[in-house]
């Protein structure tokens, strides 16, 4: 019995498409800019379900774009990390900005998203794309910052 080997193989594409040009894309200077360039982007849902952002950096620290990682439940969402890293790449962004919002508004990070905040800084010191932030937004308005309250 003789078994044929493939050569075969899938062709993989890596392409990232911008229709902005790079000094018209908003700069983030401070927590603040960030917080508002995610909640006009954020979906309907945020008031509903617990959903998990990143925004994509240039050296100049202008948004990329804005991906959404995860999408879970009322009471939490599960972020791999390799999905956050693979959007960073294929948009090949310098830094990263992280955020999710809590839907029953309140604005102190659980140990679990202590724990994932540092997991990813790790992740991005090894790949040198930084993460310069975490917020956790409300629905009802307002926002935590990790960097603004010295936990990044």
């Amino acid at each position: 019995m003789c078994y044929k080997i493939p050569y075969e193989v899938t062709e993989i594409k890596l392409i990232y498409e911008t229709k902005i040009r790079a000094k018209d894309r908003p700069q983030v200077t401070s927590s603040q800019d960030a917080y508002e360039i995610l909640l006009a982007n954020w979906s309907e849902q945020i008031g509903f379900i617990e959903e998990f952002y990143i925004l994509l950096l240039d050296r100049s620290n202008r948004v990329m774009g804005h991906y959404r990682v995860s999408q879970g439940s009322m009471a939490g969402t599960i972020v791999d990390p390799k999905v956050v890293f693979a959007a960073a790449l294929k948009t090949r962004s310098s830094a990263l900005i992280l955020a999710h919002n809590h839907p029953s508004g309140t604005l102190r990070p659980s140990p679990a998203d202590k724990a994932l905040t540092q997991t990813l800084q790790q992740a991005g010191e090894l790949l040198d794309m930084p993460i310069l932030d975490h917020l956790i937004l409300s629905p009802e308005g307002g926002f935590f910052s990790f960097v603004d309250e010295g936990l990044l």
